[in-house]
């Protein structure tokens, strides 16, 4: 929500002490998992309902927002424990929900249509036209796709609902929530909130022989720099941007108080209208620098996306460059006792110590954390504690394990400032006080009250008290008053104006004051608190399983759909995808029913053989616009990968498939989309063959699933064949493109990689997929569709794909069992499911 002050500033919490961080630090809200099971950060600490109540409570006596993520795709078994998670969340005093699975927002809004929903940047949201499909679904707030610009922000705001921005902190290579590398390397989804990071690791770029061809230094062609606008508020104030996004659950709080603290100072600077104070903005950056970062970037701000966008030498803090090694000398060694394992004897261990002269070009406070790197030969750094204070020009000696080589660049990568600040906040009960204004009224003959107003205007509260009567001594003055009612002590308030109406000569009792004082304080906590603790009375119970089945089957009754035992199933068909018109046609020639390709295949100017299916891309943005649209045509089929397509489609008659991409994983989430004109589904590689056939059960439309060929794991905005260092900046005559490139991981596993002629690359997964010895399961259960993935494939060997498919069918139509699996291909996620 825009606030009184301009932006919102969002801010991270993995757990109740960095929620006071984020607090004490300025946030207007902060975003929160309750539970480990049904976020996308089910590794940090996160909240139980005790903590996560309290949090609520300080949060909205400060006058913040408390939003909780439940931003992961949901099983159908799971629904009902995550529509009770959401219920508790809601009693105890969250503001939203950022909500990524659609069936999962459809039952929230049927359940709760009071409750307060944000679609989640997992959702793939990225144009306008998404953006106001979600707003007919009844969400307050869009989370935008991080790879998005000032000039798409600003179109996007047309649509009148609220726009999330990402602002700082790690960026994701691939468009978030079609990211499924950390799923197919080693079941840790990403869209289940167990992401892996495989990103970060060092890759090979590697030519068809097998030969490395990137840059030197190019180690980590996946890993981007942190994302950082700190110097952009202004235009994306200026594009309509709501709410500024920091990431870091994960992250400590000393980073989400240091973080915070910056961005409140840039945002407060930015409503205040005043000049740009350099020295100001000087500090913010040293205060972002000394905590984690990879380096900056804001690449995607201002429509960029090459190699100033990334960290491709390492993937760790990098901090702040802040002097150089001028020497270091080895002491004396010393022998320390430690305690063996030898029968519980002491043995004697030489340490070795060195002390290394250091000379500043920036300031370091005593306690920083300093990372100590050699030129030649990075992999060697130390790290050591700044013993003192000292100032840019000036040498300091730390005490380090062993020398380490003159010139060695040295960073601030912690700063002692942001610990001991965070560490002050870390247990309070009131981490930051609430502006409030007062007025005093102080009559002869009347009742002495104290009137408490949110200096935000959201809520007041009077206590009256003790009769006025003249003074028997010494008269009270204004500035008594304004000093006794002042003293706050413990409340969550702080005074920032007050307005005194008193009588000449009036007397009282100090003690009987600060009575009042406290009664009003806890007055305004009951007003600011009330609507919250009201909500019990008014809030329907979560439905159970058996209350959500029922549900599904009215809503399916009211919208015309068809019951899916009321449908005919048709016969089974073997599909596929394809990149070339000659693969296109060797797919129909081996037997194909349904032959796809994307929308720039079908452009490239070849004779495509008449039948051939647009499988549109995973991403739409505006400009995108242009070239996808018109492959989406009254009564024909078209593949969609996000919500804007099967936006347009439904509003074209078109017979819109959902791809993969839009995980569906749960049986609300098949009517939800069904209700929205889908009229197939093609099912997530992330499903097990148990979650396959229930889906397919479940729907009364047509099913599909690949059963064939490579998932695609990653769909970048950057491309991938910068690291070679080669880029000539004109995708349609890049050379590289052509080629047949590939990523070569740690275990020297090959994961082929494409950048198509828009600069966007795709990675696929290192093993092949063969799920067509299920193929009876499959088709038993009432998929309809087995597709063989030939986007990587030559005609001949998507003639081979298709043949097996067909093979396949044709075994499980006539009761036999389908040919064993392929050598070096996997069943995928079919028998070992995601976490």
């Amino acid at each position: 929500m825009t606030t009184s002050r301009g932006i919102e500033l969002l801010a991270p919490a993995g757990g109740p002490e960095a929620f006071n961080a984020a607090l004490a630090a300025g946030a207007n809200a902060i975003y929160c998992g309750l539970g480990n099971n049904f976020n996308a950060r089910r590794g940090a600490h996160n909240f139980t309902e005790e903590t996560f109540g309290e949090a609520c409570r300080r949060a909205h006596l400060a006058g913040a927002r408390v939003y909780v993520t439940v931003n992961i795709a949901v099983a159908t078994r799971e629904i009902p424990q995550v529509l009770e998670l959401i219920r508790r969340a809601w009693l105890l005093g969250a503001d939203a929900f950022i909500i990524q699975d659609w069936g999962l927002l459809a039952e929230v809004r049927r359940s709760w249509p009071q409750i307060e929903c944000h679609v989640s940047t997992q959702a793939n949201v990225h144009d306008a036209r998404g953006t106001a499909w979600c707003r007919e679904l009844g969400v307050a707030r869009v989370t935008l796709s991080r790879e998005l610009s000032l000039d798409e922000m600003r179109t996007i705001a047309q649509e009148g609902v609220e726009l999330e921005a990402f602002g700082h902190g790690a960026l994701c290579f691939c468009y978030s929530g079609v990211c499924m590398m950390s799923s197919l390397a080693g079941g840790r989804s990403a869209n289940r909130g167990l992401c892996a990071q495989p990103c970060r690791l060092p890759y090979d770029l590697v030519d068809e022989e097998g030969h490395a061809i990137e840059a030197p230094g190019r180690t980590r062609p996946l890993c981007p720099k942190d994302y950082c606008v700190v110097d952009d508020l202004p235009q994306l104030a200026d594009a309509g941007v709501a709410s500024l996004k920091v990431e870091g659950r994960m992250k400590s709080p000393d980073y989400v108080y240091a973080v915070i603290s910056a961005y409140r100072g840039a945002l407060d600077a930015l409503a205040d209208g005043g000049e740009k104070d350099a020295r100001a903005d000087a500090a913010r950056h040293r205060t972002l620098r000394r905590v984690f970062n990879r380096d900056f970037t804001d690449a995607y701000l201002w429509g960029r996306s090459g190699d100033e966008m990334m960290s491709y030498e390492r993937s760790n803090n990098r901090g702040e460059l802040v002097g150089e090694v001028v020497s270091s000398r080895k002491l004396e060694d010393t022998l320390v006792r430690r305690g063996g394992s030898d029968g519980g004897r002491e043995r004697m261990r030489r340490l070795t110590r060195a002390d290394v002269e250091i000379r500043l070009d920036q300031p370091v406070g005593e306690g920083d954390l300093l990372e100590l790197r050699p030129l030649d030969d990075p992999s060697q750094f130390l790290t050591v504690r700044a013993e003192r204070a000292a100032a840019a020009g000036e040498t300091i000696t730390c005490r380090a394990s062993r020398p380490i080589p003159a010139g060695a660049v040295v960073r601030v990568i912690r700063s002692q400032a942001a610990m001991d600040a965070a560490a002050r906040v870390s247990g309070l009960d009131v981490p930051r006080r609430r502006p409030v204004t007062v007025s005093v009224r102080a009559r002869l003959g009347e009742p002495f009250s104290v009137t408490l107003a949110c200096a935000d205007g959201s809520a007041a509260a009077t206590a009256e008290g003790f009769v006025v009567e003249p003074a028997r001594t010494k008269a009270v003055t204004r500035e008594d008053l304004i000093e006794h009612v002042g003293r706050m002590g413990q409340s969550p308030f702080e005074p920032v104006s007050f307005e005194v109406q008193m009588d000449e000569g009036a007397g009282m009792g100090f003690s009987a004051v600060h009575k009042v004082r406290a009664q009003a304080c806890e007055a305004l906590e009951q007003q600011i608190l009330a609507p919250y603790e009201a909500r019990a009375e008014r809030l329907a119970v979560a439905p159970s399983a058996r209350g959500v089945t029922g549900r599904l089957v009215e809503v399916r009754e009211k919208d015309g759909l068809a019951a899916p035992d009321a449908w005919t199933r048709p016969a089974p068909e073997a599909c596929a995808l394809v990149a070339t018109a000659e693969a296109a046609r060797a797919a129909f020639d081996a037997g194909a029913k349904r032959v796809y390709a994307t929308a720039d295949a079908l452009a490239d100017g070849s004779a495509w053989p008449e039948g051939v299916i647009p499988w549109l891309d995973e991403v739409c943005r505006e400009g995108d616009h242009a070239r996808l649209d018109p492959w989406v045509r009254a009564g024909q089929p078209v593949g969609v990968g996000n919500v804007s397509e099967l936006a347009l489609a439904a509003s074209r008659g078109a017979l819109a498939e959902i791809r993969t991409c839009i995980p569906v994983h749960n049986e609300s989430c098949l009517v939800a989309l069904e209700e929205a004109g889908a009229a197939g589904f093609w099912l997530s590689p992330e499903l097990t063959l148990e979650e396959v056939c229930a889906l397919a059960g479940a729907a009364s439309v047509p099913v599909g699933l690949v059963v064939s060929g490579r998932a695609r794991a990653m769909t970048s905005e950057h491309c991938v064949l910068q690291a070679a260092g080669r880029c000539i900046h004109d995708c349609p005559n890049c050379e590289l493109r052509r080629r047949r490139l590939s990523l070569r991981d740690i275990d020297g596993n090959l994961l082929p990689v494409r950048t198509d002629v828009h600069g966007r690359s795709r990675i696929w997964a290192a093993h092949p997929l063969d799920a067509t010895p299920q193929a009876d399961a499959l088709v038993a259960a009432g998929v309809t569709r087995l597709m063989a993935d030939a986007t990587l494939l030559s005609p001949e060997e998507c003639a081979f794909a298709v043949e097996r498919v067909v093979r396949a069918i044709a075994a499980a139509s006539e009761g036999r069992r389908p040919a064993p699996r392929v050598q070096g291909a996997t069943s995928g996620h079919l028998f070992t499911g995601i976490g």
